[in-house]
């Protein structure tokens, strides 16, 4: 009896201050203004009501489509880069094609989180397709190496923007109760890009040209330019403006700095050479300078308090495991194909199709059932339960495993990834003010594509350091490993050319490698699933600007009803 009224007596109080709130709106607005010009705007704005199901489908299909060109050119390229080098006899420079985008486009994307709460989602998004657009065009015109590095940078400033501005916005037009069938298409539209990615490059470089892997943006974002600026409005929350340069510019150098610790560590320098040793300490230095100035700043990038949020800690924890174990892990799993089982590239790709659909069938059927019972803990703690399960299953491949058995493998792994996917985001969006909705979902997008590099950079040096041992020890005598460059994993073509007794070293080699690769990942993804039973579950609210009590470390705000007429709420 104690319990229920000290629950009603905490309904009450939630109730007098969101009516509170609301009244004291109210008198402000009626009050003569004084504000700047960027504040009159902002509460010169009405208040919205809901959107109808046909307008949030038109935009819908705006931001599927920039979500799409974001997701896509992560993979597109890959097919295309030798005959890029080719073209343009440069090999050493090449990974820098990748790498420039990777910069670009992780650094901006808590740049464009803050912008768009301070200036508004419709013009920044706008800009970010624009700048997009002309770096395509600009890389696909390019007439030397140096020329598409700096363009392929450029069209990653805009990439940066793309997702975490289309997730964005369908937070602005749709509430958390009904967000997660949204939501669970674009964790599809994510997996179907990473996947189709190549097989696109390897059929435009086939039948066109390598400049349609940058030319193939420009019609699929036209559209979505023309129907961002048809359809959506802008919100009308911006506010006086104050930007952090100094810790913009301690951001970017910091992350860069190890971001490139990531791409070369192994590859184009050993892990305890100088200049590893010294980017690391040169990007932990500027990260730590970053969240100084967060601490202090007027208008920090990424607000510190937010960490006070647990669902924003948690769920941005498990972000960076499972786009770490996503991108790290599954990489390797058409290379094995190519080199195990003979497949082509194409074919290889093709043969991902079970990944995709576990991973389809658990992001939209589970936004589906999300959206219909408005909880969401349950997926992220079955989803790194499926990852972990997937992983040792995975882990289990031979040079002569069944295509049955490894499409079984693969559903496992897809069904626990999209289980994952976008219902973190959807947990940080309903658990922050309206005001911090662009940045906290410019910070999950952050974590998981900084997960997804460092991924990359610790399951490529667990392979190379298994690879090189098993070479050692299963190469008959004269084989080396330098037969195919010392990079297995980039030459499976040449190894089917390669005499037997070696080509059958090589790949018992690499499917022993693989073991270890996958098995690292099971460890990784049980930290994810321990988080998960920490992760706060808030009701997943049915509006979309909510006057609800900001969430902190203890205290977590509930939608509430307004009392009926009549009712005497202070006698519960």
């Amino acid at each position: 009896m104690n319990l229920s009224r000290a629950a009603a007596r905490a309904r009450v109080r939630v109730r007098k201050t969101v009516r509170s709130r609301r009244d004291a709106g109210k008198r402000a607005s009626a009050k003569p203004s004084h504000a700047t010009p960027a504040e009159a705007v902002a509460s010169a704005a009405p208040a919205r009501g809901p959107m109808s199901h046909a307008e949030v489908r038109k935009i819908f299909f705006g931001l599927m489509l920039a979500a799409f060109l974001a997701a896509l050119n992560q993979t597109i390229i890959a097919t295309a880069l030798p005959t890029m080098g080719r073209r343009f006899a440069d090999f050493e420079n090449l990974s820098w094609v990748v790498t420039a985008y990777l910069l670009t486009s992780t650094t901006g994307a808590l740049l464009y989180g803050k912008l768009s709460d301070l200036y508004g989602r419709k013009r920044i998004f706008q800009v970010a397709i624009v700048i997009f657009l002309i770096g395509s065009a600009l890389a696909g015109l390019s007439q030397n190496m140096t020329q598409l590095i700096l363009f392929r940078a450029l069209q990653g400033v805009g990439a940066g923007g793309l997702m975490v501005l289309a997730m964005t916005v369908i937070g602005d037009i749709v509430s958390p109760r009904d967000r997660g069938r949204y939501q669970g298409y674009f964790g599809a539209v994510f997996g179907f890009a990473t996947v189709a990615g190549p097989l696109l490059g390897g059929f435009l470089v086939d039948n066109l040209s390598w400049r349609w892997v940058f030319y193939i943006n420009l019609p699929i974002g036209i559209v979505a330019l023309f129907v961002i600026a048809v359809v959506l409005k802008e919100s009308g929350t911006r506010r006086q403006h104050r930007i952090d340069y100094l810790g913009s510019a301690l951001m970017v150098i910091g992350v860069s700095a190890l971001l490139v610790v990531s791409v070369w560590g192994g590859q184009t320098y050993a892990w305890i050479s100088k200049p590893i040793v010294g980017m690391s300490v040169l990007g932990v230095v500027f990260v730590v300078g970053f969240l100084l100035r967060e601490h202090y700043a007027a208008e920090p990038i990424l607000p510190l308090r937010l960490f006070r949020n647990r669902v924003f800690s948690v769920a941005n924890a498990m972000g960076f495991i499972v786009g770490l174990v996503m991108f790290g892990a599954i990489i390797y799993i058409p290379v094995y194909l190519q080199l195990a089982r003979g497949a082509s590239p194409t074919i290889s790709g093709l043969q991902l199709l079970p990944l995709v659909f576990g991973l389809f069938a658990a992001s939209i059927g589970g936004g589906q059932i999300i959206t219909r019972i408005g909880r969401y803990k349950i997926f992220p703690i079955v989803g790194t339960a499926l990852m972990a399960v997937g992983l040792i299953m995975l882990s289990g491949l031979h040079s002569h495993t069944s295509l049955w058995m490894l499409w079984t493998d693969m559903i496992v792994l897809g069904v626990g990834i999209g289980a994952c996917l976008q219902v973190l985001i959807l947990a940080v969006q309903n658990a922050v003010g309206y005001e911090d909705l662009g940045t906290a979902t410019a910070a999950s997008t952050f974590m998981r594509s900084m997960g997804g590099t460092f991924g990359t950079a610790i399951f490529g040096a667990v392979l190379t350091s298994r690879l090189a041992f098993w070479l050692l020890r299963l190469l008959p005598r004269g084989g080396s490993a330098a037969t195919v460059g010392g990079n297995v994993t980039s030459s499976p073509a040449v190894v089917k050319t390669l005499p037997p007794p070696i080509r059958d070293a090589i790949v018992e080699s690499f499917v022993r490698s693989l073991h270890t690769v996958f098995l690292v990942g099971v460890p990784i993804v049980v930290v994810a699933f321990v988080l998960s039973f920490f992760l706060p579950e808030v009701p997943l609210r049915r509006t979309v600007r909510d006057e609800s009590i900001p969430l902190s470390d203890t205290e977590f705000a509930t939608e509430f009803e307004p009392p009926e007429a009549g009712l005497d709420v202070t006698a519960i």
